[in-house]
């Protein structure tokens, strides 16, 4: 078993850490609220007064922090833990989903001061993080992807290597970006339906089957009824925050700029998350953009 460093115990990374406290790995976590380390001293883990303190003598350092900036800050300027650990040479691995650039400046860092490290974002929400069935998506060395699978494993189902360094930020941004537009098309399908006057338990059995089924269709729809485990069925409860999900579309457009990739469907969801976001919303589950689509007028 591994002795683990986990920076940032949120909504996903303290679930995370609990996994690897589970798995029997010897996890010491930091975050900056104190709540955060409650729970994982309660899961079994220990907690540390400082990210360069969790770190020391770690043999993996995870973080799972909310952006680009963030992962910087802590990696290589204010946290510096890549200088922290460069006696060591831990595996480094970055669960956060960020900008690609991020991603490859701190790899590139890390390879500097004679280390490996794995940009590996995550699929499957706070429900997956907590039940151990997160879908990971890994950039980064081969030889790297293969010791960092163990504990991967006991956070996650699936686990991907997606190629080098960035591939796994790469993989997360088109996947969410997909995603995004995918959840509005199932919104506008089932708000039309209604005025046509079919029943939604109807349309989901049907269409499940059909050429329109999805992930958003058939496992998280947005209108209440058809899928009772989805947030639609408890007022929108995350899941994954909408807040989250617009960062999330912000980052394929960032992307699609930089590429000179033209994506119009995605610049209308990101409008769209954006406008959810603005009514109230943000910190709902990004299937409550439905609500907002309900209460539109075609012009």
């Amino acid at each position: 078993m591994a002795i683990i460093g986990f920076i940032g115990l949120g909504n996903m990374g303290g679930p995370m850490a609990a996994n690897l406290v589970k798995a029997g790995h010897k996890v010491t976590g930091y975050d900056i609220v104190p709540a955060a380390l409650e729970a994982l001293k309660a899961a079994g883990g220990a907690v540390a007064a400082s990210a360069s303190d969790a770190v020391k003598g770690a043999e993996i350092v995870i973080t799972m922090l909310p952006a680009g900036e963030h992962v910087r800050q802590v990696w290589l300027h204010q946290g510096g833990l890549i200088d922290v650990v460069k006696d060591t040479k831990p595996l480094l691995i970055d669960c956060s989903t960020i900008d690609v650039e991020s991603a490859r400046v701190v790899t590139a860092a890390a390879e500097e001061a004679g280390m490996t490290m794995l940009d590996a974002p995550v699929s499957g929400g706070t429900v997956g993080a907590a039940n151990g069935t997160l879908t990971f998506m890994v950039g980064g060395d081969a030889g790297a992807f293969a010791k960092g699978l163990p504990v991967l494993q006991a956070m996650g189902k699936n686990i991907f290597h997606a190629g080098g360094p960035g591939a796994g930020q790469a993989v997360k941004i088109c996947n969410n970006m997909m995603l995004a537009i995918n959840m509005i098309g199932v919104a506008e399908g089932f708000i039309l339906a209604e005025k046509l006057g079919l029943d939604w338990m109807k349309l989901h059995e049907i269409c499940t089957t059909a050429t329109s089924n999805s992930f958003a269709l058939s496992n998280y729809c947005p209108a209440p009824g058809p899928t009772p485990a989805s947030p639609a069925n408890r007022d929108y409860a995350p899941g994954f925050m909408t807040a989250l999900m617009l960062k999330d579309v912000k980052l394929s457009q960032a992307a699609a700029e930089a590429t000179g990739v033209a994506t119009p469907m995605a610049a209308l969801a990101q409008s769209l998350y954006q406008a959810t976001a603005d009514a109230g919303d943000a910190a709902k589950d990004f299937s409550v953009v439905f609500r907002l689509l309900e209460g539109m007028k075609r012009a």
